[in-house]
């Protein structure tokens, strides 16, 4: 995971807990571009869903990690961004399952929903999880390919 660079972004309810998961990527060796924000005053999580999904789908990110408040409007947002597969996630099964069956590409999470410990571990298994590939990918192409249809 030490080659990993990570896109980290946060809006203000989010921005604690992203200064602990920063941290601790830090502390395994993985690089961080973090986009923000930088306090705990109040900013609209869509700026920086963007620029975060924008960035790992630009491929200068090998994946993306948002908080927010409960993690679903970070979800949300960076859905819209084309090419983005954000997953909203709770707990460490969630985490692998979306990284082996739906190639997540970006983690949400909860700041005011998870603990520091339970983020941490969400995150650890997360990037420590492969895509499985398989049927899972012609699944995956499927939503691409629903993505293009609505971008004509």
């Amino acid at each position: 995971m030490t080659s990993m660079k990570i896109a980290l972004g946060a809006d203000h309810a989010g921005f604690e807990l992203k200064e602990k998961i920063k941290a601790y990527l830090a502390g395994k060796g993985i690089s961080v571009a973090d986009h923000g924000t930088h306090s705990t005053e109040s900013v609209d999580y869509p700026d920086y869903a963007r620029v975060v999904g924008e960035e790992v789908v630009a491929k200068q990110a090998d994946y993306g990690i948002l908080v927010c408040g409960a993690g679903i409007g970070m979800s949300i947002a960076a859905n819209k961004v084309p090419g983005v597969r954000a997953a909203n996630i709770h707990s460490e099964v969630e985490a692998q399952l979306s990284r082996e069956h739906n190639n997540a590409n970006i983690l949400a999470l909860g700041g005011r929903l998870l603990d520091e410990a339970t983020a941490l571990q969400i995150v650890e298994r997360w990037l420590s999880t492969p895509f499985s590939g398989g049927r899972h990918e012609r699944r995956v192409e499927k939503i691409s390919a629903l993505e293009r249809a609505e971008a004509q």
